[in-house]
């Protein structure tokens, strides 16, 4: 039995926080040091003898690695703090997921913290698995572009999509992934009883995110069409994915495509045709789950599903975790 690797959580009073740490504390391989909260210091941490601290009490010299669940513009300082003491981390925040500042500039409207640390491995393991294994850094991707580059990666792999047509995307999130800090539109009253679009067609901020790694994989493709909404659920992410194939390509077999590119990923379930993925298929586990309905010849609906505060998260930090440090890759996962 290897040492335990031992990990620091920043931010762990979040929701994404709050799954970390009990992600971390059930890790066969893994002992949470230390969990931080400016809000809740003094609290217990649930599920753990710890209690909260402020996250400039935090201990670097106990840990090996941190996951950061801080908000961006605070979470990069923390990433290069952590880096310089020789510490891996896992990013969870937007900080460190455009590959370049004016990228970042472009979508977030402000300079970048720490330009130093760009570009950083994306770490989305079914995709990029070979620049996330060993490396000191990794941005964990939001969990919206999590679930819909899943839904368009066999096709994207395989050059499938006509260029130049759009990619529309009708993504669904539970509020949970607001965040946990009150807000008046994510209050119950509300949520309930209602569903809203926001920041539709070209300004969520995640567009950038999602279109950067579309081209490194076809550049031809796009734009990107995105529209998020508020799901008065607690958790859960929802991607209706619409495209448009080349004319050598039909979409009746497309099923073929997306069993054999995800056949030996373990976290991510290719539904039987006819089968429509559905929250319940991912709500509290670590994988997606993707389904496809062929409309005529040319067109394509992916339905590609996640836990947003899972595989949409810290399910994927610890995933990223096992790879970083050469553990199987779903430990304390599945």
């Amino acid at each position: 039995m290897t040492e335990k690797v031992k990990v620091g959580v920043y931010g762990a009073s979040g929701y994404a926080g709050q799954d970390a740490v009990e992600l971390v504390l059930k890790h066969p391989q893994t002992e949470l040091m230390f969990g931080t909260s400016n809000t809740y210091k003094g609290d217990p941490i649930p599920g753990s003898s710890l209690r909260y601290i402020p996250h400039e009490e935090a201990d670097l010299s106990a840990v090996d690695v941190v996951i950061l669940g801080l908000p961006h513009m605070a979470s990069a300082p923390m990433a290069a703090k952590a880096a310089a003491a020789g510490k891996r981390v896992i990013d969870l925040s937007a900080d460190l997921r455009l590959d370049t500042a004016e990228r970042y500039q472009q979508w977030y409207g402000h300079a970048h913290p720490n330009p130093e640390l760009l570009p950083t491995p994306y770490g989305l393991p079914e995709i990029n698995r070979a620049q996330i294994a060993g490396k000191q850094i990794i941005a964990a991707p939001g969990c919206y572009p999590t679930t819909t580059l899943l839904g368009l990666y066999p096709l994207l792999k395989m050059g499938a999509i006509q260029p130049g047509t759009p990619i529309i995307v009708d993504a669904k999130s539970g509020v949970s992934g607001a965040g946990r800090e009150p807000k008046p539109n994510t209050h119950f009253v509300e949520v309930f009883g209602n569903f809203s679009p926001y920041n539709p067609g070209r300004v969520h901020r995640h567009v950038g995110e999602i279109e950067q790694e579309i081209a490194k994989l076809d550049s031809a493709v796009g734009p990107l069409i995105f529209t998020p909404h508020l799901l008065p659920v607690d958790r859960g992410l929802m991607a209706s994915i619409y495209v448009t194939l080349k004319p050598e390509f039909d979409s009746a077999e497309m099923q073929a495509l997306y069993e054999e590119t995800y056949q030996s990923e373990p976290l991510v379930n290719v539904l039987p045709p006819k089968q429509q993925a559905t929250l319940k298929h991912v709500v509290r586990t670590n994988g997606a789950a993707i389904s496809l309905t062929p409309v005529g010849k040319p067109y394509l609906h992916i339905t590609s599903v996640t836990d947003n505060l899972r595989k949409g998260a810290s399910g994927q930090a610890v995933q990223c975790l096992n790879l970083m440090f050469g553990f199987p890759e779903t430990m304390g996962l599945l």
